[in-house]
């Protein structure tokens, strides 16, 4: 028996059964994460005594007779933005490098309550953000299926750990796609749940208004199980609704594809993104698998993907300057290179360009509403094969949407699930969106098509003897092609910001900057005075 690919569902039976031992499936984990961590630097700090001391009171409470339910003696692993009391969080940066919490997140604790094992803190983009930094005190994760090719991020850590068999469980977190663009290059399963349905108390923050936490496994499966213990209201968390939690995992069994009715976004992968030939076949695929299993398919429209990124960024980035200003005006140098990237052109937005953006965002979810209504899920592409690691460019989160930003900035639930593999035996991805709350559903889609394919299933063809193979890191110096004007315009903001750059930030701010004005200048449009922005206040009940 494979203990390291074993699913959440599979080992709960088996540690239930006392026909698996806690203590034995955590020291097979903790032997294969010796085995391939050099080569996939999916940890940044690992547990392992810890680990053997929980598993070995899982196994005695189990055998007291006290189980506490399908978590319990489960080894999980968390992106290195939750808080874990004793235990380094660092949110991969050198800013954050000596931050050990005192106590731990809610989504820490929850799962800990559960009986669940902890493994270890996992690689995560710089604070949640950016992209691959070579530049930071840990190398980037490295996605099992090719070494030289990106995980995607930010939940770089736990899209490895998952398809490498690290780990069963994990948690990531969603600002722009951080959960579901590993999923999507490392061929695992992945849910951005409805805002503020997981606390994020605790967890370091990225943007206020569209961070999520949510879950990581290998199927949808074991996303409900996981989800079915995060779930919840916290006062602790500003953002968090309190709404009835529905049974996650049953709703799995009464599920039937049979007369659901799904929209296909397909603007979005054959217009709005062009997206890779193998990606547009396996599409095709997904589509003809639903519709075999008895769903109504219909294509429909959305607004362009690029007015989602307008909002989100605009406003992410905004609060992202506003949450690291101290450090990058003190220490900027202590930042690696990809989030300086994104942080820094935030210091050209002006107060007006926030509030515009806030009441963009307000219309842009009332327009979303009428199809969120209308269907039960919206399907659409996920990522196509994960670029290799001098392909990619930070100048393309100011330039691009990506396929999961239009769910943020909706604040949808979105569920991303291995939808095939391209030619070159990388994982493509498929999405699953519908309206907040209906989080059980998108699941139980996940599920059905899980059941009618066996793309989750496959494992990538790791070499224990294998290197991390070198990259090209000259690819990713700055080059700033921006006008005088443009120039002039971003040494003023930046100095009124408090920044005092060296040439090569400053050439990292000036990179960005053209495209970060026009971003803002898309936003300036015709507005009542009345119009409204998505903050405004209301008392709780």
């Amino acid at each position: 028996m494979e203990l390291h690919y074993l699913t959440i569902a599979e080992t709960a039976g088996l540690i239930r059964s006392r026909k698996l031992s806690p203590l034995e499936l955590t020291d097979a984990l903790l032997a294969r994460i010796e085995t391939y961590q050099p080569q996939l630097s999916a940890f940044i700090t690992l547990t392992a005594e810890l680990a053997r001391r929980q598993a070995k009171q899982a196994e005695q409470d189990i055998a007291a007779g006290h189980y506490r339910g399908p978590l319990h003696g489960i080894p999980f692993a968390l992106k290195d933005i939750y808080d874990t009391a004793g235990i380094l969080t660092s949110g991969g940066s050198k800013i954050c490098i000596d931050n050990i919490p005192a106590a731990n997140a809610t989504t820490t604790q929850k799962l800990l309550d559960a009986g669940a094992i902890l493994l270890g803190k996992l690689q995560t983009h710089e604070f949640a953000h950016g992209g691959p930094s070579f530049d930071l005190p840990w190398p980037p994760a490295r996605n099992p299926w090719n070494l030289a090719h990106f995980t995607g991020g930010s939940s770089s850590g736990s899209g490895a750990a998952l398809a490498a068999g690290l780990t069963p469980a994990a948690l990531g977190s969603d600002t722009g796609g951080s959960v579901r663009g590993p999923a999507s290059h490392c061929g695992i399963t992945g849910l951005m749940p409805t805002y503020g349905l997981v606390s994020r108390a605790g967890v370091i923050p990225n943007s206020f208004t569209f961070d999520h936490c949510g879950p990581m496994a290998r199927t949808a499966e074991d996303c409900a199980i996981l989800l079915q213990t995060l779930a919840g209201h916290d006062p602790k968390d500003g953002g968090s609704t309190e709404q009835a939690i529905p049974d996650y995992r049953a709703a799995l069994d009464n599920f039937s594809v049979r007369g659901l009715k799904i929209g296909v976004l397909r603007h979005y992968w054959e217009e709005d993104l062009p997206a890779h030939e193998d990606l547009r076949a396996a599409m095709e695929e997904a589509i003809a698998t639903f519709k075999r299993a008895g769903a109504t398919i219909e294509d429909c429209r959305a607004r362009p993907m690029l007015d989602g990124l307008d909002v989100k960024v605009v406003i992410a980035e905004s609060e992202m300057f506003a949450i690291q200003q101290k450090d990058l005006q003190n220490r900027p140098g202590d930042f690696g290179r990809d989030f300086l990237g994104r942080a820094l052109p935030a210091c050209l937005f002006q107060a007006s360009d926030y509030v515009q953006a806030l009441r963009e965002h307000k219309r842009y979810m009332a327009d979303m509403r009428p199809l969120l209504e209308k269907y039960d899920i919206l399907l659409t592409a996920g990522f196509g094969p994960a670029p290799r690691f001098e392909d990619y460019r930070v100048t393309n989160f100011w330039r691009k949407s990506n396929a999961f930003t239009p769910s943020n900035a909706a604040r949808t639930p979105a569920l991303v699930l291995c939808g095939g593999f391209s030619k070159t035996g990388l994982p493509l991805g498929l999405q699953l969106i519908t309206r907040p709350f209906n989080d059980a559903q998108v699941l139980a889609a996940g599920h059905a098509y899980q059941r009618e394919t066996d793309w989750h299933q496959r494992r990538p063809p790791l070499d224990p003897t294998a290197q991390a193979p070198q990259v090209d890191i000259s690819v990713f110096e700055p080059r700033p092609d921006a006008d005088a004007a443009t120039r002039a315009t971003a040494q003023t903001m930046a100095w009124r910001a408090g920044l005092k750059l060296d040439e090569r930030q400053m050439a990292i701010l000036l990179e960005n900057a053209p495209a970060a004005l026009e971003m803002a200048s898309r936003l300036r449009k015709p507005r009542d005075r009345q119009d409204e922005p998505s903050s405004t206040f209301r008392f709780a009940n």
